[in-house]
């Protein structure tokens, strides 16, 4: 069974997050180069949405599965984060979950999840926004 060229995408970039002794990128320009891409695949998936359904539904669903993995490094104990920070991006977690089914249904926008991956990429750049 060959695996679904988003999924095979993801498990790329999932293997490229694992490996922070990548030279010369930290997990933090790692981070940041995830967001990055997922966000121009969910801009691009909403902004085709009538014509190419499958690509926003695989966007969200990248995204989704960024989010659950960041989420479960900040509840870990190990994550050196302040816990106001961590307790932070763990609801946008839980948001971005319940707004991805929202927009699944034709209920809601993708722009909102756009907006707070955008936020989050300019807190990993030292520009503020971040949660």
């Amino acid at each position: 069974m060959s695996a679904h060229p988003q999924t095979a995408r993801f498990a790329a970039a999932r293997a490229a997050y694992a490996r922070p002794e990548a030279p010369g990128r930290t997990p933090r320009a790692i981070e940041y180069e995830l967001l990055a891409r997922i966000t121009q695949r969910l801009s691009e998936g909403w902004a085709r949405r009538k014509s190419d359904l499958p690509g926003l539904l695989a966007a969200l669903d990248d995204n989704l599965r960024l989010w659950s993995t960041l989420a479960a490094d900040v509840s870990g104990d190990g994550n050196g984060l302040p816990q106001k920070l961590r307790a932070q991006l763990f609801y946008l977690y839980e948001f971005t979950a319940q707004h991805s089914r929202a927009v699944r249904s034709g209920k809601a926008s993708a722009e909102v999840l756009i907006e707070i991956n955008t936020a989050v990429m300019r807190g990993l750049r030292g520009e503020g926004g971040a949660p």
